[in-house]
């Protein structure tokens, strides 16, 4: 059943989605300065790459204590923290002049998207219920925003130190007003009695649904992750495109799954079933992934660019928002699940891109195509998972 929503839902999406895109301009903005920092900071390919994972591998470790320190305390109070955290490390980032002080700096940045992350299934569940999954899509679309943003603003900034200066303080401000203006849950509803930590843990844990969107998520992103990764690479050496340009149209995928974020949870609304429509457009996703290295110059090429960016984010913000919607989680536990849905979504991301590396090596076309694979196998997991539309839902 539709119910009446709280208006004030807009103000916890909206700041959720600011920390989510200064987050992630920060950890991309590296990127887009490399030509710099590089030489600035006497870094190898390696040392650079690892500054560049680091935010995100600061969810490994803290995704399940945070996911359950959010179920019994709430999640304002643990991303608040985090914030703290991420704000000292965005504003080190002036200061320090090695590898080791930015390394400390960049897993510092990352623990408030982390915390977030988390506990995003809870926070957007209790405030939008049924829209749950359009609110993800915005989230994600934002997410994608902050790393355009930071892959087109990079050079323009004057020096290093006013690009770190700018993004450090609008995450100050984002922060300032998640603590001033982010309730846990609508006025007239309170948090649920608080039970021991490890209960909560229990709990998801023992949810097969939840394992199975945990390797779902991690399918999809460990695929992409590995295509984002070696697309230039393979439009450089393996197509003949020229580097600045091969950069340019990497992102352009992202700004296919920037739309992608915002269309697919509302198509999956009005058609009220989910896993056709999540399976078709998995496969289309991973045929555009492998067909990318066989497109010809020119229009063909951008198309299949922006239509693989968007087919294959069209499943993450819906798969994403699934736990809180299943029976045995709930609100309640909706923050342990989005942990374990964290911990062991990144553990595949990093896992996948070193296999397929492994066995394709420099064949880029096979590089490719295994990515591919790797995304059309998350459809199993689509097929297991029970019919959450609101169809399905109602049938139940």
């Amino acid at each position: 059943m539709k119910q009446s929503l709280p208006k004030y839902r807009w103000v916890i999406l909206t700041i959720t989605c600011l920390l989510c895109f200064i987050s992630n301009h920060i950890q991309f903005q590296i990127s887009s300065l490399a030509y710099i920092i590089m030489p600035a900071l006497n870094l190898t390919t390696a040392q650079f790459s690892s500054l560049l994972m680091a935010p995100s591998l600061t969810a490994v470790f803290l995704s399940i204590p945070s996911g359950i320190l959010g179920d019994r305390i709430g999640p304002k109070k643990v991303v608040t923290l985090g914030c703290i955290i991420s704000v000292l490390g965005a504003y080190g980032r002036l200061a320090v002049a090695s590898y080791p002080g930015m390394m400390a700096m960049m897993l510092a940045t990352g623990v408030a998207i982390c915390l977030l992350n988390a506990n995003l299934i809870k926070v957007l569940g209790t405030w939008f219920q049924q829209d749950t999954s359009k609110a993800t899509g915005i989230f994600y679309a934002s997410s994608c925003a902050g790393i355009i943003t930071a892959q087109m603003t990079g050079p323009l900034y004057p020096s290093v130190h006013t690009a770190y200066l700018v993004s450090s303080t609008v995450l100050l401000v984002g922060s300032v007003l998640w603590l001033l203006y982010i309730k846990d849950c609508p006025d007239g509803i309170s948090l649920p009695e608080p039970e021991p930590a490890l209960e909560y843990l229990k709990v998801a844990a023992k949810s097969k649904n939840t394992w199975i969107v945990a390797i779902a998520v991690g399918l999809g992103m460990g695929s992409t992750m590995a295509y984002t990764g070696i697309l230039p690479q393979a439009l450089t050496f393996g197509r003949g495109v020229e580097e600045n340009m091969a950069g340019f149209m990497a992102a352009v995928v992202t700004i296919g799954s920037f739309v992608a974020a915002l269309v697919g949870p509302a198509v999956c609304s009005k058609l009220g079933k989910h896993k056709s429509f999540l399976a078709v457009t998995t496969i289309v996703g991973a045929v555009f992934m492998c067909v990318t290295w066989y497109a010809p110059h020119g229009t063909a090429m951008w198309a299949v660019l922006v239509l693989n960016g968007f087919f294959c984010a069209l499943q993450g913000p819906i798969i994403q928002a699934m736990p809180i919607m299943f029976p045995e989680i709930g609100e309640k536990y909706a923050g342990s699940a989005g942990g374990i849905v964290g911990t062991a979504s990144l553990l595949l991301s990093y896992i996948i891109p070193i296999i397929v590396a492994t066995i394709a090596g420099e064949n880029y076309a096979m590089n490719l195509g295994l990515e591919g694979l790797a995304f059309a196998v998350s459809v199993i997991c689509v097929v297991l998972l029970p019919e959450m539309g609101s169809e399905g839902m109602s049938a139940r």
